[in-house]
């Protein structure tokens, strides 16, 4: 029974992930296919590229309450166990387990050919559904990093890595503002798995930056530039 609500939270956490919000909101707002727009990702940058600010604060709303939402399934589908193996407990890996699914789907994502985003947004909003607090620091330190670099990617990998940090802190110094027992070793096993994932997603992001090719803020993709078929000289009668 426990195995089959395990198996349960992770195909529903997979398959809110998968809900295509970006492509969605693009196709709403422009008729355009966000997969071919500009790096072809579905998340809110590439959105901001394809149908403007609007739509890709709605998509990235949308992008966050995904992950929150498949952490909510799986503390209904998990209400009430108590049960426990070593450290860990069922509902609360049930939750990690329902998190890291959304990324999964988010980022291959079944209804688009398992093509997606880079899952900065469902883990955080995954994140939230775990512990918030933690959520809207990180998330802070996205925007605030971002806006001042105009590099989202940048904002997105350090927002990130705090997140963990930030997390790994509590549970060490056995700090929870939300309960009083000591914060789940859990959620830390989530923030790590996730900004593996983050960092792994962005690996073309960061070689950009890297070589200082990386797009910013707001910057349209330049067009392929063409070489001029060459004009035949002409003869002079």
């Amino acid at each position: 029974m426990i195995a089959f609500m395990f198996v349960a939270v992770a195909v529903l956490g997979y398959l809110c992930g998968s809900i295509p919000c970006g492509v969605l909101i693009s196709k709403r707002y422009t008729q355009q296919d966000i997969t071919k727009v500009g790096t072809g990702k579905t998340g809110m940058t590439n959105v901001m590229r394809a149908a403007g600010k609007k739509a890709a604060a709605i998509s990235l709303i949308l992008d966050i309450a995904k992950g929150a939402l498949a952490v909510g399934i799986a503390w209904l589908i998990f209400l009430g166990n108590t049960d426990t193996f070593t450290v860990f407990t069922y509902s609360e890996s049930a939750k990690i387990l329902a998190g890291l699914a959304a990324i999964v789907g988010h980022n291959w994502s079944i209804f688009l050919k398992f093509k997606g985003g880079r899952g900065v947004a469902t883990f955080m909003g995954a994140l939230a559904g775990l512990y918030w607090p933690a959520a809207v620091l990180g998330g802070i330190l996205i925007f605030l990093v971002g806006i001042r670099t105009k590099y989202m990617s940048m904002g997105s990998l350090v927002g990130a890595v705090v997140a963990f940090f930030l997390l790994t802190a509590f549970y060490i110094l056995k700090i929870d503002f939300l309960r009083s027992s000591p914060m789940p070793i859990e959620y830390s096993i989530y923030v790590l798995v996730g900004v593996i994932f983050v960092w792994v997603m962005h690996r073309d992001n960061i070689t950009r930056l890297y070589n200082g090719t990386e797009r910013k803020i707001g910057e349209h993709p330049k067009a392929p530039t063409t070489i001029p078929e060459s004009v035949p000289a002409r003869t002079h009668k």
